[in-house]
């Protein structure tokens, strides 16, 4: 066990933990791309990387920075049309897991990438867009989601539904006919939410060492509900942190690399 971490490597190796070996995983850049990278030097060296780009088990030696990452092609097992990644592995349910990031998530696990604002035609902030995510949280057989906790970015409801989650609650992702089984978790740098199983609503089932639950509350913009049954997570070891630290060290400038822990944060999703 380690005591010198950073919030956001306990919540990337706590989302790491999620991967068992053999798992098929479609990765997004980012925060999901670290957390699949690092699961599959650990204890998940099986874990099969699905890339929207074509890549099918790409094992990068670095970070990729986007989907089009020559690493991805180079160390992939196969590298196939982009339609046929949705038409025959994605869209039929052939996909385990999607790691997916965000800019807003809300209290049914919905996820907005698209827009900041009320005014989709003059919004304060235009982000990147859905790509890929929408197919990814509407398909795989589960969605785990990560990203950053705060009021921002933890809503009472999008400003724009980019990935549907479980839409306005029970029954949501039947009627629009969604196969796979929508977010099942949310790992955060204060914890970890899990929908209700009645209701669909996001609420906390585990904390790290050392956060309160009163500040996460605080840092969610909907009454959030605490599990009856919370739990503590245990920190990283000294392994987790080491191959953390080297696949970023891999990937940053050596002047980034070599900064404080939690000073060289890549991969940003909110």
């Amino acid at each position: 066990m380690s005591e010198d971490y950073s919030t956001d490597e306990m919540m990337t190796v706590a989302a790491a933990r999620l991967l068992a070996d053999g798992t098929v995983c479609f990765v997004g850049i980012g925060l999901p791309s670290t957390v699949a990278n690092l699961a599959r030097r650990l204890h998940a060296p099986g874990c099969v990387l699905i890339y929207e780009s074509g890549c099918i088990g790409s094992k990068p030696r670095r970070l990729p920075l986007s989907i089009g990452d020559g690493e991805l092609a180079e160390t992939a097992d196969a590298v196939v049309p982009v339609p046929e990644i949705f038409n025959y592995w994605l869209q039929p349910g052939r996909i385990d897991v999607g790691f997916l990031g965000a800019a807003q998530i809300d209290r049914f696990a919905n996820i907005n990438t698209t827009v900041i604002g009320p005014d989709y035609a003059r919004p304060a902030v235009r982000l990147p867009g859905g790509g890929g995510a929408p197919e990814i949280a509407g398909s795989c057989r589960e969605v785990i989601v990560v990203l950053r906790q705060n009021r921002r970015a933890f809503v009472e409801r999008v400003d724009f539904v980019t990935s549907v989650g479980f839409g306005d609650g029970p029954g949501s992702r039947q009627r629009l006919g969604l196969p796979g089984a929508g977010p099942q978790k949310v790992i955060t740098d204060l914890g970890v939410l899990e929908p209700h199983p009645a209701t669909c609503e996001l609420r906390l089932t585990g904390t790290y060492p050392g956060t309160v639950v009163a500040d996460i509350k605080a840092a969610t913009g909907w009454d959030l509900q605490v599990a009856e049954d919370l739990r503590e997570l245990p920190p990283p070891t000294e392994a987790e942190l080491a191959a953390l630290r080297r696949l970023r060290a891999a990937t940053l400038p050596p002047a980034a690399a070599t900064a404080p822990a939690g000073q060289t944060d890549q991969g940003a999703t909110q």
